[in-house]
């Protein structure tokens, strides 16, 4: 059987990802990706939108036979020549597929027009997708990011394969929203995940294969300060323990921003609202 072949980072499998992924189907289908995004080692700042581990699944589930990880911090030394041979010599593909703004090689050196020469020379098919919009906006990463920093989630939401999600065990809290009346699941915010705008979302929570709804506050609890970042959540219609349970949350819409509050009583009528919102 033939070997296609998808280069990109495809982090968050967005519409402009989808293209490049469309491979043929007659063919292996092999994405060849980084575990972390080249930007994120070459500026320390790791902001994804899927772990590595959801990326996989999600390439699986468009179709994806098998997805490569690649080192980045190995792959960048490498001069853009020994990358196009590597992946001659390792997957001997008859179709290569990319993005318009491709780059690989020692300093970003090699790109779309350079890997088109050398598939034209080894006879492999070749296919460079241009630039997807959407309503005016470039579908690419880096604005999907922008927009979750925003808050804006439905709009981030509909540029993407399936909705921005995090999940993480369950962790002791301090109780304080269980004397208020309003129980909270306290998990730690994954750190190598983009950062949402802090603030109250109304959220679906699932666990256990059920799904619930509720309302989340991620940030740094300005009243009761905390010094990493936490994703607290009211589940509506539950009442359990889920400590040390891994469970997903996944923003549906931004309510509020995160505030300090002067009493109890403030911060009680405004989670009442925020629950019933």
């Amino acid at each position: 059987m033939k070997t296609s072949i998808a280069l990109g980072t495809f982090d968050g499998v967005h519409k402009g990802h989808r293209a490049v992924l469309d491979l043929p189907r007659d063919s292996k289908k092999i994405a060849v990706s980084f575990k972390i995004p080249p930007k994120a080692v070459l500026t320390g700042q790791v902001s994804m939108l899927t772990t590595a581990k959801d990326k996989c699944r999600i390439l699986k589930e468009l179709g994806i036979d098998e997805t490569v990880l690649l080192d980045f911090g190995i792959v960048r030394e490498w001069e853009p020549k020994e990358f196009l041979e590597f992946l001659k010599e390792k997957y001997n593909p008859a179709f290569i597929s990319c993005g318009f703004n491709y780059r690989f090689g020692k300093h970003g050196g090699g790109n779309a027009q350079m890997l088109g020469e050398f598939c034209q020379k080894n006879k492999i098919e070749f296919c460079c997708h241009e630039m997807i919009t959407e309503n005016g906006q470039t579908v690419s990463s880096s604005r999907i990011r922008e927009l979750l920093n925003e808050g804006k989630i439905k709009e981030a939401n509909s540029m993407l394969f399936e909705p921005f999600c995090f999940e993480g065990e369950v962790i002791a809290g301090d109780k304080r929203g269980r004397t208020m009346g309003f129980p909270t699941v306290n998990q730690r915010y994954p750190e190598e995940l983009v950062k949402l705008k802090f603030g109250v979302y109304k959220t679906k929570i699932n666990f256990d294969d059920k799904e619930y709804f509720g309302v989340t506050n991620i940030g740094v609890r300005p009243t009761f300060k905390s010094d990493y970042i936490i994703s607290e959540t009211f589940i509506k219609d539950f009442c359990g323990d889920l400590y040390e349970k891994k469970i997903k949350i996944t923003p549906m819409e931004f309510l509020r921003e995160e505030k300090k509050f002067s009493t109890l009583e403030e911060m009680i009528k405004q989670i009442e609202s925020d629950i019933n919102s």
